[in-house]
């Protein structure tokens, strides 16, 4: 196996999967501590859905998927926010709305303006991941770095706002904080991490990529900057686990990552409740 593993690494299409996945989970898992706190977990889904609509869209257009689903997914990620927000409609029910309408947008274009001999393949690979994500070239990697940085820079930078606005967003806005920059702010990285997973899971595993982590991690610790640290921690070395178990046996990427994320889970789970006894 280890042999095996080793040949296999010497390739650059799998050193480049290795450095998209572990990008992608290590910022998936930041975002997540806040958007579980904010009970906006299922934003991911919903805006997964939007970013699959987009790249119909792309498709259809013959446009880079890139430069049509960033965008589309940031809109929707503000608009989506501010539904929440205003009362007029709850979250729960914008976000249903949204995912649904934008699913079956993107599969109505689809079928409707035939781009591939092979719609259902295309569209489960979307949808469930693939090995796209080993087939990424150095400008892929090159993007993915960029808006990983960016991620991660604007989690370092605004800590202690995003913190404030993730625990108690009425008394930081008391104190002066402009709560609704700061929630465009986290939407705004919320799509940009959508758009980079979707790469590596696809559209309906995107929220495990981001909720699971930030879950396991608070089964043990308590503090908000342990949670984060744990969860970045759990998060890379089950996408990890998850690449290189998929790389040795053939698994799909996304669903063995997932798999790997739900284990961990349980077995953090057994430790909370060992721990408090």
């Amino acid at each position: 196996m280890i042999q095996t593993l080793t040949y296999y690494l010497s390739f650059d299409f799998i050193q480049y999967a290795l450095i998209a996945g572990l990008l992608i989970s290590l910022c998936a898992s930041l975002l997540g501590v806040t958007l579980v706190l904010k009970r906006y977990s299922m934003i991911g889904d919903g805006l997964s859905h939007v970013a699959f609509g987009a790249m119909s869209i792309a498709a259809v257009c013959s446009l880079a998927p890139m430069a049509v689903t960033l965008p589309v997914t940031i809109i929707a990620a503000v608009i989506l926010l501010g539904m929440s927000t205003s009362g007029k409609i709850k979250g729960d029910a914008a976000i249903a709305m949204i995912s649904v309408g934008a699913l079956a947008f993107g599969y109505l274009l689809m079928n409707v303006f035939t781009v591939s001999s092979n719609i259902s393949g295309d569209v489960c690979t979307t949808l469930f991941g693939s090995t796209s994500i080993l087939t990424l070239t150095q400008n892929d990697i090159l993007l993915c770095t960029v808006l990983a940085a960016v991620v991660i820079l604007v989690f370092v930078i605004f800590y202690h706002k995003i913190f404030a606005v993730t625990f108690d967003e009425s008394f930081a806005n008391a104190t002066g904080t402009n709560t609704k920059v700061y929630n465009n702010l986290i939407a705004v990285v919320t799509a940009v991490v959508i758009v980079l997973a979707m790469n590596l899971v696809g559209a309906l595993l995107v929220s495990a990529l981001i909720i699971f982590p930030a879950l396991t991690a608070m089964r043990v610790f308590k503090s908000f900057k342990r949670v984060i640290v744990g969860a970045a921690l759990i998060s890379v070395c089950c996408t990890l686990i998850g690449l290189l178990t998929a790389i040795l046996y053939g698994t799909p990427v996304g669903s063995t990552i997932v798999i790997a994320d739900i284990v961990v889970f349980a077995i953090f789970s057994v430790i909370g409740k060992v721990a408090k006894k």
